[in-house]
């Protein structure tokens, strides 16, 4: 007897739908299952595992030699998805279950030897998949994945099952499908009080302005400063003040994340902008993606987030090269032999460095005892291409003693996040009828409408070209910030004093 059961693979954050054909011949005394279509061990290995279960639930395994193809065949086929497919078919190859109940069903999930279901990584890009399909009524998924696919199946009717019995039973119609209407609480506003907020760093009012300027325009961010003087302190809080997300920025982040198995049972979406901060020993692999079957890396993770790399000139230089090209493209292509997978990463970056080596170059109360080669090398780990894609170099001096013993409260995220919002509503706006969304993507064609200058704001740039020997891309983060300063404070042409602001926040530019 033949059976069809559609699932699904998954090929880098895409879910494409595939066939489990299983074929149960009858023939031979010995219960023998045979998995085709380059399955991995995993893929094989579940023979043993549905055997159990379906022993374990009192149902019967298909006599004599079985095939199970999972089409296309060319495609390789991993993880532990297929074990509730497989086994329903064989269920139905019994004749326990009718094969056309079948036919308009998605099915995926791990089985456990008791017939358990257990979760398994990207259902939400699954759902997102297949939600437009005509040919799919039925999503069933494990039990913990139930909220993921009810988020993006839409039209779907998602059956979360805990057990390969409640799966035959939603294939039977003595199951309710979930109410697609509880989907819309999981795109509730964020909880705030759960992210750290900016009125507990005390002092760094420079770093602090930077910092909301970073946010407002979507820039990347290098704060330079000795140990203490609160760099990662100040990073921490940047979601904190960035803008809630849209819920096509949510679906495409928390995308990535269920691919990864990152999300939580209860918390399907992520709610805040994702933070990011892996350590300065990450691969080129781990940072950007890759693997065998390449998967997403940290600056896909932080997609619409911040990636923070704390002790910038700690990381590997080859690792900090690969980051050049997706700043400025917002995506990374990873290519192998088995194909090429494109995975978004339009982050924000935000870096952080010590002065020198030691740390207390320009410290009024350590001595600094780097010579000056040290001081060059150390700071030449970052190559020039790579910091002229930062927009903001901002220096953060250690707190003084008035300001460690202060008692007041410096201004909260909430106000801050405020006057962001605004600013990005700009944006929004201006850039309505363009793939772009911020200040930081703009290309030349946009910089050219949007950033013009008088004369005046002409010669000042002008002169800090010829001072500080700005590169071309330089200048354009200059101006790129300048708008975001100009719509922070509400006017529509840029004015001078912009101009000097930005200008000032590109100290490693300005030549010894």
């Amino acid at each position: 007897m033949l059976t069809r059961t559609c699932s699904a693979a998954l090929t880098g954050i895409e879910a494409l739908p595939l066939e489990v054909e299983v074929h149960a011949s009858g023939r031979g005394e010995q219960e023998i299952v045979s998995i085709v279509g380059l399955p991995d061990a995993a893929v094989k290995e579940s023979r043993e595992r549905i055997r159990s279960a379906l022993y374990s639930c009192g149902y019967e395994h298909p006599a004599g030699a079985t095939l199970v193809n999972l089409a296309p065949a060319d495609l390789k086929k991993e993880g532990a998805a297929f074990d509730l497919p497989i086994a329903v078919g064989l269920v139905a190859a019994t004749g326990a279950v009718e094969s056309g109940l079948l036919e308009d069903a998605m099915i995926l999930g791990e089985l456990a030897l008791d017939g358990g279901v257990r979760p398994v990584r990207g259902i939400l890009s699954v759902a997102l998949a297949v939600r437009e399909r005509k040919d799919i009524r039925k999503l069933i998924v494990p039990a913990k994945n139930g909220s993921e696919a009810v988020v993006a199946a839409s039209k779907l009717q998602v059956y979360p099952v805990a057990s390969l019995p409640e799966a035959i039973a939603a294939l039977r119609g003595e199951l309710l499908p979930v109410d697609p209407s509880a989907a819309g609480a999981l795109f509730a506003e964020p909880d705030w009080n759960t992210v750290p907020d900016f009125s507990e760093v005390k002092g760094q009012t420079a770093a602090k302005r930077a910092m909301e300027i970073a946010a407002a325009g979507g820039h990347n961010l290098l704060m330079i400063g000795p140990p203490g003087a609160g760099k990662s302190m100040i990073a921490k809080r940047l979601p904190g003040i960035l803008p809630p997300m849209t819920e096509r920025e949510t679906l495409a982040t928390s995308r990535i994340h269920s691919i990864q198995g990152l999300l939580a049972p209860d918390s399907p979406l992520l709610k805040t902008r994702p933070f990011r901060a892996p350590h300065h020993t990450v691969s080129d692999v781990g940072l950007i993606g890759g693997g065998t079957n390449p998967g997403p890396g940290e600056i896909s993770l932080a997609h619409n987030g911040v990636l923070f790399l704390d002790e910038l000139p700690e990381f590997k230089r080859t690792v900090l090269e690969v980051l050049r090209q997706p700043m400025e493209s917002g995506c990374v292509t990873i290519s192998r032999a088995a194909g090429s997978f494109t995975f978004p990463c339009e982050f924000m970056l935000v870096a952080a460095m010590n002065p020198c080596p030691c740390g207390h170059l320009g410290d009024r109360l350590h001595v600094c005892r780097c010579r000056p080669m040290q001081i060059q090398n150390y700071r030449a780990r970052i190559s020039g291409p790579l910091l002229d894609r930062i927009d903001l170099h901002v220096e953060l001096a250690a707190l003084t003693e008035d300001e460690l013993l202060s008692r007041g409260s410096a201004e909260g995220s909430v106000a801050v996040r405020e006057r962001v919002i605004r600013a990005r509503k700009l944006q929004t706006e201006r850039f309505h009828s363009m793939k772009i969304t911020c200040n930081g993507r703009m290309e030349p064609a946009q910089m050219l409408k949007y950033c013009k200058l008088d004369k005046a704001t002409e010669t000042i740039i002008r002169h800090a070209i010829h001072e500080f020997g700005l590169s071309a891309r330089a200048y354009d983060r200059i101006l790129r910030v300048s708008r975001t300063i100009a719509d922070l404070a509400g006017y529509e042409e840029i004015r001078r004093d912009h101009i000097f602001e930005a200008i000032g926040y590109r100290a490693l530019d300005r030549r010894n």
